[in-house]
């Protein structure tokens, strides 16, 4: 195993950097005649980001890594990690709030995504965080404030929700 596999220190070489919890690694484009470069957190196997790299003053090989072009890849691929965990988290948990008898109802639609065996809860909770009702759905059911507020009007039931 190379250095690299083994997940040791800092490396800085030309086409290969280490520090800060990422590899940079300039790769070929297998697109085009120009390069990439691969950002991979440490403990990862594939690129979280792969985004195309400059070439050198040859035109031919590409340009040397160097530290603020390191730091600057490190800072945008993760944000970009960031983002992406957050569009996941607000896909796999969304809710909504309806007006229901005399307050405000939160519905709440948590998906546990399971190769296997995937689950979600649907949740009303009054405004004080209460929960009112829990009913088990398909994880593809889709929370909408029309679809909270027909299964809120139907008393909540786990049979409202199988038929919305």
């Amino acid at each position: 195993m190379t250095e690299l596999e083994h997940g040791g220190g800092k490396i800085t070489e030309a086409r290969l950097w280490r520090d800060n919890g990422w590899t940079a690694r300039v790769i070929k484009n297998e697109d085009d005649d120009g390069w990439a470069v691969a950002m991979t957190p440490d403990g990862q196997v594939e690129p979280a980001l792969v985004g195309p790299w400059t070439m050198g003053r040859d035109k031919k090989n590409p340009k040397p890594l160097d530290s603020p072009a390191f730091n600057t890849l490190v800072k945008t691929a993760a944000e970009f990690v960031r983002r992406h965990e957050q569009q996941l988290h607000a896909a796999l948990h969304q809710q909504v709030v309806i007006t229901h008898g005399t307050g405000r109802v939160t519905v709440s639609l948590d998906i546990e995504p399971d190769e296997e065996n995937p689950s979600a809860v649907l949740r009303a909770s009054d405004a004080a965080g209460e929960v009112l009702s829990e009913a088990r759905v398909a994880p593809s059911f889709k929370l909408t404030r029309a679809s909270a507020a027909a299964w809120a009007e139907a008393g909540f039931g786990a049979e409202a929700v199988r038929m919305g």
